[in-house]
């Protein structure tokens, strides 16, 4: 445990340093901000009342919520890990007293605690400065929403580890890569709400896939589009998600191991 809590701490020292590309991801973070609230704000207003069960308020609260999430759950982030697999400097980190997957989560959770001062509270403080946005009406929503989020933050780092231990077979990832950013972003909800699809649809990719449980999961959970009940299933389902997700990294972490072997590395 002294170990995993000074691999948090390094990961959050070594991102705080990067302060260039920490300000121009808040410009990012923020610009994408309104224009996706302009959006949705435009879809409201055509439609003369609510969409997809979200109010006007709502709509523009995810909006800046996606956002702020997008860099704390670090949906299209890259641990290195791929690039260590092709130089071969990966078998280091097979030779310390820790897991990988451990390993690279420490620094991935540093990581987060320091998207969450900056890339998350700035744009969030934007938003609240020049939009009206949701608050809460439920006390137990702050907490569900944090419990949430936690849990998107450790299923998007198992999702990208998987993609990233794809180069023990491809060496080259920029394939998987592309399909993860691409799947992650539109089925997670960055873009637009997954409520705005079919129904069915909707149903069947929340149970089947862990993209919703990214970033819609814990977007619904704070402005409330669901009922106490639905919040907690969700949260239980995102639970799910993150014991098989990162169940398969330690049994693809052993088969690349082997392969790692068989290859002479």
């Amino acid at each position: 445990m002294r170990t995993f809590v000074a691999l948090v701490g390094a990961g959050f020292r070594r991102y705080s340093t990067y302060r260039q590309a920490t300000i121009a991801g808040i410009f990012t973070n923020t610009v994408f901000g309104f224009l996706i609230c302009y959006v949705l704000l435009a879809v409201a207003r055509g439609r003369g009342g609510p969409v997809a069960g979200y109010q006007g308020t709502q709509l523009v609260t995810l909006a800046w919520i996606n956002q702020g999430l997008l860099a704390t759950v670090g949906l299209w982030g890259d641990s290195g890990l791929a690039d260590r697999i092709r130089s071969g400097d990966v078998v280091a980190d097979l030779l310390r007293p820790i897991h990988p997957v451990l390993n690279y989560l420490g620094t991935d959770l540093g990581r987060a605690g320091f998207s969450v001062l900056t890339r998350f509270a700035v744009p969030m403080l934007v938003g609240a400065l020049v939009f009206p946005l949701y608050v809460p009406q439920r006390a137990a929503s702050y907490p569900l929403f944090v419990v949430s989020a936690a849990l998107a933050t450790l299923l998007s780092f198992a999702c990208r580890y998987l993609v990233q231990c794809s180069a023990f077979w491809l060496l080259d990832i920029r394939g998987p890569q592309v399909a993860w950013t691409l799947l992650a972003g539109v089925l997670g909800g960055l873009y637009f709400p997954i409520r705005f699809l079919p129904r069915w649809f909707v149903d069947v990719l929340w149970v089947a896939t862990p993209f919703p449980s990214l970033l819609q999961t814990p977007v619904d959970i704070i402005v409330e589009r669901v009922s106490p009940a639905v919040q907690g299933q969700l949260i239980g389902l995102q639970v799910l998600w993150v014991g098989l997700a990162f169940g398969a990294c330690v049994l693809v972490q052993r088969a690349a191991e082997r392969k790692l072997v068989v290859q002479g590395g």
